[in-house]
């Protein structure tokens, strides 16, 4: 069998089905690479192959996401704790013992709770656009945290524009220099496919609603970097609308050894700068894996 050609695979987590990517040999270090809003383990397809040679690779598709199920949310509540749990189990029964963990948007509360769960098994953090700190957190949250403060109908219908169209990409083009021949269209195609199934706009309401937990969770994170001091690599689109460069920054708050890079592109970073990033990241892992 070659060990660099990706796998995919599913596995059944408390009655979920979970999509995942896997590649290389489970014989050597584990990374575990989580996706935010509003892709999926797709976004990892140009990073993948640089990683297959050293590492064993698995990217899933969180619950409600990508290709793993997405039932209801009048049959399952989505909250970041409940993925987490759907996420942490599935890293149990898949038998990752030990990892490094690739953390963007969603996957970053969604990791570092399976960090608190799992402090012991984290051999290392990589945050990509990934936030813990409040001061990541732009000015353009202001919409999503009015419906956190006064959670009512109509500040809810308020945040219905972030699953069009229009929206998907206007995340995939913010801060990248000629988009249109930058941006891979399929990725926003499939994202937008993902977010026009029926059940999926209640689902992505939820967990906006919900994102407020995650802030709250900040304090916990950050003990975790102060007591645990994990290797820690911030690779930051500088350009993202939504979680800015300080976020990155304060990682070296908590963990004074932190690195954190920047490039000039937006939220999706790979998009543009997936073979800088992979190298970043491989020079990161060598050192400290």
């Amino acid at each position: 069998m070659n060990t660099t050609t990706v796998s995919f695979k599913k596995s059944v987590v408390n009655g979920f089905k979970i999509f995942y990517r896997e590649v290389g040999d489970p014989q050597k270090p584990s990374v575990l690479l989580l996706h935010g809003f509003p892709t999926s383990s797709h976004m990892f397809r140009n990073l993948i192959p640089q990683l297959a040679d050293d590492y064993h690779v698995v990217a899933p598709d969180l619950p409600g996401f990508g290709f793993s199920d997405a039932p209801s949310h009048d049959t399952f509540q989505y909250t970041f704790e409940n993925v987490a749990k759907v996420m942490g189990d599935f890293v149990d029964q898949i038998g990752l013992k030990k990892f490094a963990v690739y953390i963007f948007d969603y996957g970053a509360p969604t990791g570092l709770r399976i960090a608190l769960r799992f402090p012991e098994r984290i051999t290392a953090i990589i945050s990509q656009n990934g936030n813990a700190y409040v001061e990541g957190l732009s000015k353009d949250w202001a919409p999503v945290q009015t419906y956190w403060e006064n959670p009512t109908q109509e500040n809810r219908n308020a945040l219905r524009k972030l699953q069009t169209l229009e929206t998907t990409r206007w995340q995939y083009y913010h801060g990248v220099t000629n988009p249109e021949a930058r941006i891979a269209p399929e990725a926003i195609l499939i994202d937008q496919a993902l977010l026009d199934r029926p059940q999926s706009a209640e689902i992505q309401l939820d967990l906006i609603g919900d994102y407020k937990s995650n802030v709250a969770l900040y304090p916990k994170f950050q003990e975790f970097f102060r007591k645990h001091q994990p290797p820690t690599l911030a690779v930051w689109g500088k350009n993202d609308p939504f979680f800015i460069p300080p976020g990155a920054e304060a990682y070296k708050r908590d963990n004074p050894k932190a690195k954190v890079v920047f490039y000039d592109t937006g939220h999706f970073a790979l998009e543009t700068h997936a073979v800088e990033i992979g190298q970043e990241i491989l020079t990161f892992l060598k050192a400290n894996l």
